[in-house]
This record gives C-alpha cells, sequence and structure tokens, in this order.
C-alpha cells in the first residue's frame, strides 16, 4: 500500500529485509560479525558493490529497521543511527566540516551542543559564529567564503524560541550552505523538515522517540534535498552522487569514531516509535494546559511556550508545528518559566512531589531542573544572560500524567514559595 499515514508507517515500517521466520516483532541481532559464503561476497560488502552486514560497528539489521523507519517518518532519503543526540550532532558536523571552514549557529542551543560548537571545535580548526538566526541582517552578516553549515534547533532549549525556517532556509540556499537541524523537541509528528527547506535533520532519539526514556540513542537524517556537489569537505565522495553524504559517514567519519547504535537500543526504539504520536499528543495537550495556568499565577513572572497566544513565537509556531494526523497546532512538552529569585526557583522545585527532579525532556514522566545550575552550570553568569538562561529559569519537561495531578502538585509547590 502506497501513501500510508504517520502511524501506520511508525507501526510498520517498511524494511528491506523481512525476517526469516516471519516474525511480527522484528528480532535483536545483538550478534557481531555475519559470516560470507566466499571470499568474493566478503570483498564485495567491504567495497559496498551488494548491500550486506559485515559487523555490527557499521551496520546491523535491527539498526537497519530503525533507520528505515526514522526515514519515511522524516520524508527522508537515508539515515544513520547512532549511540546519542550528542553522537549525532557531532558526526554529522564533522563529516560536512573542513578544517578551516566555519559553521554559523544559533546562540541559543542546548548546552552540551554549545559547548562543542563553540569550544571543542575549536580543536579540529572548525571556527563558530553564534548569531540570532532569526535576524536576517545578523544571519547574513556572519557568512563568508569558508561557511559551510547554518545550524540550529526547531524550538530552542530552555529558551523556547522558534525558529523561523522560512527565512533560515532562504539564506542557506542562497550562499549553498547546508541547514542542519535539530528536530527533537517537535520530531516528524510535528514538523515537516523537509517541507521547511532543511537539508540534515538530526534527534536525540533518547527523547520522545525512545518510548519513555528507555535508552539513549541519535539518528542523523539526509533529507535527500542538497546537491552535495557543493560542500568541499565531500570532495572525495562527489562521485557518490546524492549518497555522498552518508557515503562518508558510513566510509569513514561514523565508521571511524564508532558510535554506532546498539542492537537492543534499536529494538527498544523502533518499539518507541509505534506510540510516538499517542505520547507526544498528550504530553503537547498537557503542557498548553499548564503553560496556560502558569500564566495566570502571580508568582510566576514570566511563561516562555510557543503554544501560548501571548508569545512572541506564536505565529511562527502556529505556521510550523502541526500533528500530521489531525493537522492540529502543538508546540512540543517544555515549557521554561521565571520565578522571583533563584532562591524562589530552588525552593520551588524542592516541595513538587510528584514531578521528578531530572536532567531529560520527553520522557513520559514529567521532569523539572534549574538549566543555569546544572545544564549551563559551565558557562560564565554573562554568558547565560546573553543566552537568556537566567538564575531565575526553570524548564518543565511535561509528561503524559493526568494534567489535574500535574497541576496539583504544581499549585502546592508554588504556593509555599
Amino acid at each position: 500500500m502506497e501513501n500510508l499515514q504517520f502511524e501506520t508507517k511508525a507501526l510498520h515500517g517498511r524494511g528491506l529485509q523481512k525476517d526469516i521466520h516471519n516474525s511480527i516483532r522484528f528480532p535483536v541481532y545483538a550478534g557481531v560479525a555475519f559470516g560470507f559464503e566466499s571470499a568474493q561476497d566478503m570483498e564485495d560488502a567491504f567495497l559496498h558493490r551488494k548491500p550486506s552486514h559485515a559487523y555490527s560497528r557499521i551496520t546491523n539489521p535491527s539498526v537497519e529497521l530503525f533507520e528505515q523507519t526514522l526515514t519515511q517518518l522524516e520524508n527522508g532519503f537515508g539515515s544513520i543511527a547512532l549511540s546519542s543526540g550528542m553522537a549525532a550532532i557531532t558526526n554529522a558536523l564533522l563529516a560536512l566540516l573542513n578544517k578551516g571552514d566555519n559553521i554559523i549557529a544559533s546562540k541559543y542551543l542546548f548546552g552540551n551542543t554549545l559547548s562543542l560548537i563553540k569550544e571543542t571545535f575549536k580543536g579540529f580548526g572548525i571556527q563558530s559564529r553564534l548569531v540570532d538566526v532569526n535576524n536576517e541582517t545578523q544571519l547574513e552578516n556572519a557568512i563568508d567564503e569558508r561557511s559551510r553549515v547554518v545550524f540550529c534547533e526547531t524550538i530552542t532549549n530552555p529558551q523556547m524560541n522558534v525558529s523561523d525556517f522560512s527565512l533560515i532556509s532562504k539564506i542557506a540556499q542562497k550562499h549553498n550552505l547546508v541547514l542542519v537541524v535539530d528536530n527533537t523537541v517537535t520530531t516528524p509528528y510535528l514538523f515537516n523538515a523537509k517541507e521547511h527547506g532543511v537539508n540534515v535533520v538530526v534527534h536525540s532519539t533518547t527523547k520522545y522517540i525512545s518510548g519513555g526514556a528507555t535508552s539513549v540513542g541519535g539518528v542523523i537524517i539526509d533529507l535527500g534535498n542538497y546537491d552535495w556537489t557543493q560542500n568541499p569537505a565531500l570532495k572525495k565522495y562527489h562521485n557518490h552522487g546524492q549518497f555522498a553524504f552518508l557515503g562518508r559517514l558510513r566510509k569513514e567519519v561514523y565508521r571511524n569514531f564508532g558510535s554506532c547504535m546498539s542492537p537492543q537500543t534499536a529494538y527498544l526504539q523502533t518499539l518507541g516509535l509505534e506510540t510516538l504520536s499517542l505520547r507526544i499528543s498528550k504530553s503537547c495537550d498537557n503542557a498548553l494546559f499548564i503553560a496556560q495556568c502558569l500564566e495566570k499565577n502571580p508568582k510566576i513572572n514570566s511563561v516562555n511556550y510557543p503554544g501560548l497566544e501571548s508569545s512572541g513565537f506564536y505565529h511562527l509556531a502556529k505556521t510550523q508545528f502541526n500533528n500530521v494526523s489531525s493537522k492540529k497546532f502543538a508546540s512540543g512538552g517544555v515549557i521554561s518559566f521565571e520565578l522571583e529569585s533563584r532562591d524562589a526557583a530552588f525552593n520551588f522545585i524542592n516541595r513538587l512531589c510528584l514531578i521528578k527532579r531530572a536532567t531529560n525532556i520527553n520522557d513520559n514522566k514529567s521532569l523539572i531542573i534549574h538549566p543555569a545550575s546544572t545544564i549551563f552550570s559551565d558557562f560564565t553568569s554573562t554568558d547565560k544572560e546573553e543566552m537568556g538562561v537566567t538564575d531565575k529559569l526553570v524548564r518543565l519537561s511535561v509528561g503524559i500524567e493526568d494534567v489535574k495531578d500535574l497541576m496539583d502538585d504544581i499549585n502546592q509547590a508554588i504556593s509555599k514559595v
């Protein structure tokens, strides 16, 4: 059947190989090595003359099914699954950048991503230029002849800013830059990256996709809409045509860095994809309701959630993020808000009973954290202020519990601040 809907594709997938026993649940191929009938067959596999699995660090049947399912859900060309979201970002960018190149990145990024781009890449001779990617002047002025990539998140974490892809993709295309986007917070269920001019998507599949924080993983998805002959880092692979980017990853960067996804993780996350639409819908509904309630509470200084009509990003979110099944507008399951002071923020967090104090997002359970003292603790006070990560700010990842129970917990904690 053609033109299957999102939920059906997530459930059934479409692997290139059938299980030899016709198991409805594709098994975990936990082994490391795969045998061959002859030396010639082995040579063909290593030279990529024909598709074969040789060693699980390179490819594995269980991981392959997960990759192919996500490729379908993102309407992409091909995928590579990795050991974490950070591994996905690192591998994708290193495959696209040479020493002396620069990356134009949003200055509003998750703390570890920002550290990678701003600090770690210095050792590779790669320069970072951090700008407000929604500011056309800043974005244009940062680009020169050694710029190769624009990188941003769909919704920033924890500021909850929404990237303007009509602007960003237009400028990236004008300068032949690869637009790489972290789609973790929205997933392909809410954001059609290809439709908005994105070239490469990365995910921390640890989040919504895993099915409830069951495992750590990441994925890189080539959406198949960039001419890779425009990227100098892929020069050796230009004769691979549309496979140039994935080719450099498989045969060099991904292979040599060894950050592969385990077959067991692939199994768990393929299972997680089956309920993605149900979980993210409930999470988003809960988040909107809680954000609306928080906005009315006099003890809350401000609320950051693009689903609120009062948000400066409401129009962008409504234009870009829509549930693929019902076309219902949704803005993800993460909220951030400011209280009166750092002490008030800590006091509030400490008094919560149901909501867990933890660092992950998009778990099935609701989680809370103080970003300035944790995720962004390595940055200076000035850096944090510029990024909008104040001492008053808390981040709430909203789960799929009954929203009344969540609000009861939030209200009792706020009442004691």
